[in-house]
């Protein structure tokens, strides 16, 4: 399917349709205990960039004549059908199935342009059964979406982007195959699933996992838990740094197999009846590979108020997040990996311009953000990130930056940077609630290059900025 028959079939469904939808004709059917619904998810989005990712290509790869600015639209529909069957009183029978259509017109940030894909989303059955008063059996099979805590490692099950399109909206969520199995007791549940993610066909890792997650809910988005998760199956390599940091990374391949992991997390209201508005959280990783010699770390710490006795109701939040790198000055592989993390800045992103080129590893950042609310429907949210690299000579992603330094009058290979200050981004976002179903967004954004980028350019790189504008029709 191409960029234009998906983006034209958009436009003609949010024009025609969406005015009817607005009524709640989605409930398709409710009888003898039998619900059917349909589901609708569609988007436009303009995107417009300038100084991609600092003049990165002019210095390091200049025979590319990659352009460093680019303006692109791009859309995507998703509809879907679920139906829930009571088949008595304790026995419920569910289901829901969906497809993406995604494309982009004109040429992307990784010059990938004029394509689309339709692919299958979410296709999964579930059985839910009361067992006794309070406790309840939930088991779902087949492609569908699923998150560990805060998506620190297990959120987006989906990739989206280059001959897929969509690469900003990235409106693919839902693993490729899972299965999942819930035990609940009021509050406290324990879950144990297998998930393999649906990647892109170029660039599939053939990862696939498992685990059991123990979780405690105990108010409104306020929860804790304990993951623990094994990859059984991936063809995923690793960069490790150069001894000392002197000379190109290695590439360890099928790196990821045999990887274990233990995430554990809090958020929500630590002092209800005191400081009702307060939020706050916690969270670490632990990650651990024999076959490869790995051990890797990551976390973050959380704190937020809102100031709901205030004109405009501000909501400011303070937090810090760090993911270990290799550090290469041991023999022993220290790069964590972030696995399949929820990457969008109000969740796990490092940066808003800067998460384009660094993933969860070896980078830390100071993030501070305030939002207003002017209205009940318009909202303005300002973000800042401060990132730094945790390992200099190391790689921040598989080796990017690997170049040539002469120290002593000696030429020698390096990768990742020489100082560890790599960016300060900051992102500004309008967002309308235009009805019910139907939103605005409108953002500016900025990456103000660290003395870590100026490192590799040699020069001091450019500021690299950009906006998009993006209206969603959600039903």
């Amino acid at each position: 399917m191409t960029a234009r028959v998906a983006i034209t079939a958009l436009l003609l469904l949010c024009l025609h349709f969406a005015p009817a939808l607005a009524n709640d004709r989605m409930l398709l059917y409710d009888a003898e205990g039998l619900k059917i619904r349909a589901h609708l998810q569609a988007g436009l989005n303009g995107v417009i960039e300038n100084n991609l990712f600092w003049n990165f290509a002019d210095s390091l790869a200049p025979s590319a004549d990659y352009n460093p600015r680019k303006q692109w639209l791009e859309g995507y529909i998703k509809p879907g059908i679920s139906f829930n069957n009571d088949l008595n009183e304790r026995f419920h029978f569910y289901g829901k199935a969906s497809v993406v259509a995604s494309g982009t017109l004109g040429t992307d940030a990784y010059d990938t342009g004029n394509t689309g894909r339709i692919t299958l989303e979410e296709a999964h059955l579930g059985l839910r059964t009361e067992i006794s008063a309070g406790t309840v059996l939930d088991f779902s099979y087949g492609p569908r979406e699923y998150k560990i805590g805060t998506g620190m490692l297990i959120a987006n099950g989906g990739n989206s982007g280059f001959e897929r399109g969509a690469l900003k909206f990235g409106p693919r969520k839902a693993w490729k195959s899972a299965a999942i199995a819930k035990l609940s007791y009021e509050d406290f549940s324990v879950t144990s699933f297998y998930l393999q993610p649906n990647e892109l066909p170029d660039s599939s890792s053939n990862t696939q996992l498992l685990g059991t997650e123990l979780r405690y809910d105990w108010g409104t988005d306020s929860f804790a838990g304990l993951t623990y998760g094994h990859v059984i199956k991936s063809n995923a390599p690793y960069p490790q740094a150069a001894p000392d940091g002197i000379g190109a990374p290695s590439i360890i391949p099928d790196a990821r197999k045999g990887l274990n992991f233990i995430n554990v997390y809090a958020i929500g209201k630590p002092l209800p009846h005191i400081i009702e508005n307060l939020i706050a959280g916690g969270e670490f990783a632990y990650e651990w590979n024999d076959r490869v010699d790995l051990s890797a770390w990551a976390g973050r710490v959380y704190v937020g108020y809102n100031f709901t006795d205030t004109a405009w109701s501000p909501e400011f939040a303070v937090a810090y997040q760090t993911f270990s790198g290799d550090d290469p000055s041991t023999s022993r592989l220290e790069r964590f990996d972030p696995l399949f993390y929820e990457g969008n800045p109000s969740s796990w992103s490092t940066g808003s311009k800067s998460s384009m080129v660094f993933i969860n590893s070896n980078v830390s950042a100071y993030l501070v953000s305030l939002r207003v609310r002017p209205t009940e429907r318009d909202t303005f949210t300002l973000r800042y990130a401060h990132i730094r690299a945790n390992e200099l000579r190391s790689p921040i992603q598989f080796g990017q930056g690997t170049r040539v330094e002469t120290n002593d009058g000696v030429p020698n290979p390096i990768a990742g940077v020489t100082k560890h200050h790599l960016s300060d981004d900051v992102i500004l976002e309008y967002n309308r609630v235009l009805n019910p179903h139907t939103y605005l967004t409108v953002g500016l954004s900025a990456s103000f290059p660290g003395s870590g980028i100026d490192s590799i350019t040699h020069n001091k790189a450019p500021i690299w900025a950009g906006g998009f504008a993006n209206v969603v029709v959600n039903f």
